[in-house]
């Protein structure tokens, strides 16, 4: 699952959260470099692109879905007005308990205490209305895994639509799969073909309203797991934006 790409955030965010509950000489003991590589410190990533490409911006409402790489970023675009739903899967929680525990000591911190935690069952998100951005990164495709149920996704993408304000956005980061694959290789290689996923995405009532390729490598022959050590951070991602509809 790549989800477990984010383990090394969460688990240095409950680290930190402990010394701080511990008080002033556990924090020294905590680790001394900072927040793990995410999408503010690690370029790879490509955060500035990524958040730009959504259109965050100051004051908005995002839902972020099985967060992590992206949560402290998109905490840091919509300010002190704004607000970032971290929305921890009761399912990722039941399968890796420290993800929750994580998320929280990692809201405790962030500088404008602007990211809520939650942690429904992914077929009742019960996700806020008036949503500006709905963002999930490299998971999409776990929603038709095992680990996710499988999740009912027509039902998963309705709720993310009707949380969505009119002209809302919803953001797919996922890894590529062989075109023509359809749902072939999400559980073999967590990746998805990304025709299927603007399928779903038509049925649920939005409209494709761009890409991007900032996380593109055409030398991804797509025919790896994606924790392929030859692969592995350097598969080729889509990033799709779909648009509900004014």
């Amino acid at each position: 699952m790549t989800y477990l790409r984010a383990t090394g955030l969460r688990a240095t965010a409950i680290a930190l959260g402990l010394a701080l509950m511990a008080g002033a000489p556990a924090i020294a003991q905590a680790p001394a470099a900072g927040p793990p590589p995410d999408a503010v410190s690690d370029p790879s990533l490509k955060g500035p692109e990524v958040i730009k490409f959504m259109g965050v911006k100051p004051g908005d409402k995002v839902a972020d879905i099985v967060p992590g790489r992206f949560t402290r970023a998109l905490s840091m675009a919509v300010g002190p007005k704004g607000k970032v739903y971290a929305v921890e899967v009761a399912e990722v929680v039941k399968a890796h308990p420290t993800a929750l525990t994580g998320m929280q000591a990692l809201a405790a911190q962030v500088a404008d205490h602007n990211v809520e935690v939650t942690s429904p069952p992914v077929n009742a998100m019960a996700l806020p209305s008036g949503l500006d951005v709905v963002f999930i990164r490299q998971n999409y495709h776990d929603l038709y895994d095992k680990f996710m149920g499988p999740a009912d996704v027509p039902a998963f993408n309705k709720a993310v639509y009707a949380a969505l304000k009119p002209g809302g956005v919803f953001v797919i980061l996922d890894h590529v799969a062989v075109a023509g694959s359809d749902l072939g290789a999400t559980e073999t290689l967590h990746r998805i073909d990304p025709a299927r996923v603007k399928a779903d995405l038509a049925a649920a009532g939005f409209k494709f309203d761009g890409e991007s390729k900032v996380l593109a490598n055409p030398d991804d022959a797509h025919d790896k797991m994606v924790f392929n050590p030859a692969i592995r951070g350097k598969t080729d991602q889509f990033l799709y934006k779909f648009r509900k509809p004014k």
